[in-house]
């Protein structure tokens, strides 16, 4: 580093209190780079000032339409060095797994490249590289595209797909998330360099209804772990939890936090599970994980229109698919047929800046089973109707529609 430090008295503040602060972090890189130092500035300057000072523009590389978010300072003449900071998004691999060989090679890239500034992953799922001036990007990603890792996708895009650790180390997964991943956004591949959609398109991989990558909020196709038979239970370990922690935490911990009161414990310290009604919330088998585990038949549950505020105020996925086996390669040919179906239908219907679950809010979820050729199904009910009124007309031959799609497939 060759440039001196500014003072950052406000910046200074956020390492004061009890947990770590990312100020800490540039510091530490304002030692090597200049860059870090000049955004610290920056910074101390927007905290003062409370205006922000960064202006988007145009930076890319060569046949690529997005994975560069450009960030402009409008301050450049106070702050030269961090005049451009521009973010790449390179995409992980399926269950974020890497080898310290290659985090190493990360970092060495984006100090040579970059400010040296790595975030992971956040919701976008992407490696965030910050920190780079438009002359550098493309040999940065250069780079790494010989690691074996592209860009991430930014825009009215596919956006960077997520998926847990699943099978690798899960004993909760449900299915294999890295392939069903893998198989799905390598069909998107063009539609994530190449912005061409209404808007972003969010594609979420969890191995069970824990939901580790918060697929049901953000998804615009979730792909969720689950089962269709019993809980597997083991009473011996049931009969060993309840000695270690006692019958009034198992009950006031487990049995009544149930949320459908399916739990019950026996005089014999043994549980009673009521499959019929329970929604696999997963809370019993986190605490007891021993003893309870999901059912041995296993497959998926698929949701559409997760999303955070934008137009309309947070949605979480509707139900399209109740219960979908994927072990076979057919199944997972129907997976990604599914999310050809749904990708294709939201790009003809939505309208500009437009998630998929505003789409279904607007046209209704009829008229998005009618396009993907599906039928209604009670469990994509999501509460009970409130209005006792109902319109009869078209009812005969609704029902006689109904009878004819069983008989086909009877």
């Amino acid at each position: 580093m060759s440039k001196k430090m500014h003072a950052t008295p406000m910046l200074d503040q956020l390492e004061s209190g009890p947990w770590p602060s990312f100020i800490t972090g540039i510091k530490r890189l304002a030692k090597t780079s200049d860059m870090a130092v000049d955004l610290l500035g920056q910074l101390e300057h927007s905290y003062q000032t409370r205006k922000g000072y960064w202006k988007g523009g145009t930076a890319s590389v060569i046949g690529y339409g997005g994975g560069v978010i450009p960030r402009f300072s409008e301050v450049a003449e106070k702050f030269p060095e961090s005049k451009e900071f521009h973010t790449i998004r390179i995409m992980p691999a399926p269950g974020m797994h890497y080898s310290s060989d290659i985090l190493r090679k990360f970092c060495d890239i984006w100090e040579k490249h970059g400010s040296g500034l790595i975030a992971l992953h956040g919701q976008t799922g992407d490696i965030m590289l910050q920190g780079c001036t438009t002359e550098r990007i493309q040999p940065a990603f250069d780079e790494f595209n010989e690691l074996g890792f592209d860009m991430g996708g930014a825009g009215p895009s596919v956006r960077t797909g997520m998926s847990c650790v699943g099978h690798a180390r899960c004993e909760h997964s449900c299915y294999d998330e890295g392939r069903a991943h893998r198989d799905v956004l390598n069909s998107f591949i063009d539609d994530i360099h190449r912005p061409a959609l209404p808007y972003k398109f969010k594609f979420k991989f969890s191995g069970c209804a824990n939901d580790c990558m918060n697929s049901v909020q953000r998804a615009d196709m979730a792909v969720l772990g689950t089962w269709r038979d019993e809980i597997q239970v083991n009473q011996a370990e049931v009969r060993n939890f309840v000695k270690q922690k006692g019958r009034e935490y198992v009950v006031d911990n487990v049995i009544t936090r149930c949320p459908t009161k399916s739990l019950k414990l026996k005089a014999d310290d043994t549980l009673e599970i009521d499959n019929r009604n329970c929604v696999k919330c997963m809370h019993c088998i986190n605490v007891m994980t021993r003893a309870l585990s999901p059912g041995k038949d296993r497959g998926v549950t698929i949701l559409a229109g997760g999303k955070r505020t934008l137009k309309i105020g947070d949605l979480l996925g509707t139900m399209l698919v109740p219960f979908m086996k994927l072990e076979t390669d057919e199944d997972y040919e129907k997976l990604v047929q599914l999310s050809k179906n749904l990708m294709e239908f939201w790009a003809e219907n939505g309208l500009e800046h437009e998630r998929c679950g505003e789409m279904i809010e607007r046209i209704g979820l009829n008229n998005l089973l009618e396009g993907l050729g599906m039928e209604v199904d009670p469990n994509m009910v999501n509460h009970p109707r409130t209005n006792p009124y109902i319109r009869m007309d078209g009812w005969d031959d609704e029902v006689a529609r109904l009878k004819a799609s069983k008989a086909q497939v009877g």
